[in-house]
């Protein structure tokens, strides 16, 4: 036991390390409009400067930024698999010397051939042992979804290994790292049960260890952290608590308070979010102005029960309890001793809301809701610069990568011109130099790198 504490508190810190946490508190994104140069949009702070076109046509960035393709979906990987599609969320961990490790996810259901690791006629399967497959659908229909670990040497700018770590579930949209090390990967889906051609329940959380070398994770289902439509984690270093987000338009935040922190798969207690002294509080902001920015909200948490129920009700018990509701809560992260979680589509506009929540506190805030296309479009996944930025992906049919400062202003730092694809993953490796990011319908994973201002 004694062995275990000291490994969480080890792993703490070096979370702590490399997860953006610094004391400088945010100001609230009311404040972004306030930036005093510009880069021709209204509101847009000039922290790089403006974007220029890309010669190849496919991502544009600020002078002195570069990108560099590092995967691309269907090639060989070093397991003999074919690299997925659908690239999702991501996370990234120091590896050997200059090495990062990647985990990504692959937000595929079971009947996309084209972007399954096996081909087009399942004829790759053979070349995986089905103990490392969730739901091996019969050996004929396999789950297709998973996760990906890639080794990018940060130094040499290439990638050195790519193999399949996690296989047999479906819908890997977003997850989240721990301190411990590991990846938690969230299957997007309430639908797929134990019946027809699936061997398994899905909607579950699973773990993947980062390795460096070719070590696929045991597919185990953490079934006490819920089964509903999940899209992104944040781990508290501080209490090993994992927080969850639900992609739908009237979905539920949820906590999960581990038996034994570091250990997920011990069990423990899940429970939603609810605003103390306002029963099932609307966030969303769409029929009227419910929560304002700047403003943060006294919170508690409401314990729920029958968690892997096989109909789809959670969001619906929680929110007669009293819990909160949230517009597709969608990517999440842990920086700045705070929680950060984008809301798709909430606003008055519906282009998409930014909110906070402390831990030591028990505050949510509404953290951003510009309700204005040419500063947000429908937010997804985000992440927390090593120097406290918080940088967000859009999905749309044109979208961005954007950031804001620890000042509340709002920036944009590359453009997606080449794909009519939403951008996601995007993700700093643990020293900062340099950016990940996918552009999902390519299929594609890209590296940046450019002058990080701090």
């Amino acid at each position: 036991m004694s062995t275990h504490k000291n490994t969480f508190r080890d792993s703490r810190r070096s979370f702590l390390k490399n997860s953006g946490i610094v004391s400088i508190g945010f100001l609230g994104l009311h404040r972004f409009a306030l930036g005093a140069s510009r880069q021709g949009t209204p509101g847009v702070y000039d922290r790089y400067g403006p974007l220029l076109p890309d010669p190849a046509g496919i991502m544009d960035l600020p002078k002195g930024f570069s990108y560099k393709i590092i995967s691309r979906k269907g090639e060989k990987m070093a397991d003999g698999l074919l690299s997925p599609g659908r690239n999702d969320a991501m996370a990234t961990f120091q590896g050997p010397g200059d090495k990062v490790i990647i985990i990504r996810n692959h937000e595929i259901t079971s009947d996309d051939l084209e972007n399954g690791p096996f081909g087009l006629q399942q004829e790759l399967l053979k070349k995986i042992d089905p103990e490392y497959v969730y739901d091996y659908g019969f050996g004929k229909t396999p789950s297709l979804g998973g996760t990906t670990t890639l080794v990018y040497n940060e130094r040499s700018q290439k990638l050195e290994l790519e193999y399949l770590s996690l296989a047999g579930t479906i819908r890997n949209c977003a997850g989240g790292p721990t301190p411990w090390g590991s990846w938690l990967t969230c299957e997007e889906t309430y639908e797929s049960r134990k019946e027809g051609q699936n061997e398994q329940d899905h909607g579950y959380v699973f773990e993947v260890p980062a390795s460096a070398k070719i070590k696929p994770a045991k597919p185990v289902a953490l079934k006490a952290m819920g089964r509903f439509n999940h899209e992104a984690v944040a781990v508290d270093p501080e209490t090993g608590i994992v927080y969850e987000t639900e992609d739908r338009h009237d979905g539920l935040i949820y906590r999960f308070i581990p038996t034994q922190p570091g250990k997920l798969s011990a069990g423990g207690k899940l429970q939603a979010l609810a605003v103390k002294g306002e029963k099932s509080f609307d966030t969303r902001n769409w029929e009227q102005t419910t929560i304002e920015e700047g403003k943060p909200l006294d919170t508690e948490w409401i314990d729920l029960e029958n968690v892997d129920s096989p109909v789809d009700d959670l969001h619906i018990r929680g929110f007669e309890q009293g819990a909160a509701r949230f517009a597709r809560g969608e990517g999440m992260w842990y920086g700045n001793n705070e929680v950060y979680f984008a809301c798709t589509n909430g606003g008055k506009e519906k282009q998409g809301q930014v909110f906070r929540y402390i831990p030591r506190s028990g505050k949510l805030e509404l953290f951003a809701e510009p309700n204005d296309k040419q500063l947000l479009r429908h937010c997804d996944n985000l992440t927390v610069s090593p120097w406290g930025d918080v940088v967000l992906s859009e999905d749309n049919e044109s979208p961005r990568i954007l950031g804001i400062t620890p000042a509340g202003e709002i920036f944009h730092l590359a453009h997606n011109v080449g794909y009519e694809s939403e951008l996601a993953g995007v993700v700093f490796s643990p020293s900062g130099k340099t950016l990940f990011v996918n552009i999902q319908h390519a299929g594609l994973t890209l590296a940046i790198t450019g002058d990080w201002k701090h």
